[in-house]
């Protein structure tokens, strides 16, 4: 891994079309989107799931907002979507794979990560963001059950 670049892995409970679901489809994304204490409405995401659509989401906390404005580079249902954002240049990929029983292992590989996003209170901050869509799934599982 090269400076300026990031990798996170998790593994869900849950099936990978279902994690799919959740990284792309606007009213999924309003439930976990953003680090913890932040909240992404709905009416602040677009999703043109193509290459060359937009991506955005707009963050907002009690201390302020993000916006975060990207081109889709690549979409492969449902195992692969990559962003470019336009204020920074940072790249993001992230990879589904199916697990088996239920299991999806999501890895996110960021390039041309800005150095205050490399901060490791950056870092534990975009970690909660996987927590909230850990729990999220959860819920999503659970309800299908009831």
């Amino acid at each position: 891994m090269n400076v300026g670049e990031l990798v996170y892995r998790r593994v869900f409970r849950a099936p990978r079309e279902l994690v799919w679901r959740c990284l792309t489809e606007p009213a999924e994304l309003a439930r976990f989107w953003g680090p913890s204490g932040m909240a992404t409405p709905i009416d602040g995401i677009v999703v043109e799931l193509h290459p060359g659509g937009r991506f955005e989401t707009l963050m907002l906390g009690e201390y302020g907002s993000h916006r975060m404005v990207a081109t889709f580079t690549e979409i492969v249902p449902p195992e692969r979507l990559a962003w470019v954002e336009s204020a920074t240049g940072m790249h993001t990929t992230s990879t589904l794979e199916d697990l088996g029983d239920g299991r999806t292992a999501v890895v996110i590989h960021q390039r041309n990560v800005p150095e205050t996003m490399r901060t490791p209170e950056s870092r534990t901050g975009f970690l909660t963001s996987l927590d909230k869509l850990e729990e999220h799934l959860a819920h999503l599982i659970q309800g299908d059950r009831s």
